[in-house]
């Protein structure tokens, strides 16, 4: 999503939070079927048609596309910097299969029941209507097959050490989300658009990423100092107050907890997974 972008339900403009600086689409890219799809996993056979909603750089996307081989399988973006990225990694792998378009995730392009799998991973809690998107996303689904979703909750995500920069940070990013529009606590809320969308017989899971050893608590402290430093993240803390040396604490924050012994980060996702009817 852009960092301005019409909303696909209302076309008003909507500001996408995160940014995609290189350290926000270094970060996505550690993302693959295993640890961020893994609910959907047993439901996928070769052959199956997929679109993946808000792909970014693509490599949940690709991973999916090699375990539905030789099945068609679709990425979306409604903005060219991921696409140029996940473009890049389809390359890397020798995929000239997966299609990496853009298209809006409310007014999607392509006809009623076109896909076997409908994918949105970490892409419902920047809508201004993601319940709109759950509808377009059943509405392209085939009979029989499945709509999943994955969000994050900033509201539960836990650390220690305890640090005050840490709890700015998240303080920061909810008042930036809820600016933008947006719902930075997505994942307990899955059921309820789920519901509001009209999709029935819905089964919620949750699963977690958790840092807790030395070079992932590193990675992640780094990688997190590296998006608050880049242009979106600071451009908009600065829009609600807080200065530079404020963003350059928050970032020392971040990587004084990544080189702690002690470092623990659990991130909470909720899960979606509904067959369609």
């Amino acid at each position: 999503m852009n960092d301005e972008v019409a909303d696909q339900s209302t076309r008003s403009t909507v500001r996408y939070s995160h940014g995609h600086e290189l350290p926000v689409l270094a970060s996505h890219a550690a993302r693959t079927a295993v640890n961020s799809a893994a609910y959907l996993l047993p439901h996928l056979r070769g052959g199956q048609s997929i679109l993946d909603v808000g792909c970014g750089p693509g490599t949940i996307t690709l991973d999916l596309a090699e375990l539905v081989a030789p099945g068609q399988v679709v990425g979306v973006e409604n903005t060219e910097a991921p696409l140029a990225a996940a473009r890049e990694n389809a390359a890397r792998r020798g995929d000239s299969r997966t299609r990496f378009e853009l298209a809006d995730a409310v007014a999607l392009g392509y006809p009623d029941a076109s896909f076997d799998i409908v994918h949105a991973h970490q892409v419902l809690q920047h809508l201004a209507d993601p319940v709109a998107a759950l509808r377009e996303m059943g509405r392209v689904c085939r009979p029989g097959g499945w709509i999943a979703a994955r969000d994050a909750d900033y509201a539960a995500m836990a650390w220690y050490p305890d640090s005050p920069h840490l709890e700015q940070w998240r303080t920061t990013y909810r008042q930036i989300a809820h600016r933008n529009g947006a719902n930075p606590d997505a994942g307990r809320r899955l059921r309820s658009w789920a519901h509001q969308a009209g999709i029935t017989d819905v089964q919620v899971t949750s699963s977690t990423w958790t840092y807790a050893d030395p070079a992932s608590c590193r990675w992640w402290g780094n990688g997190q100092a590296a998006r608050v430093e880049a242009g979106a993240f600071s451009a908009q803390a600065a829009e609600l107050g807080l200065t530079r040396a404020d963003v350059e604490a928050i970032a020392d924050g971040w990587r004084t907890w990544g080189e702690s012994p002690d470092a623990w980060f659990v991130i909470l996702h909720g899960e979606l997974l509904a067959q369609c009817r």
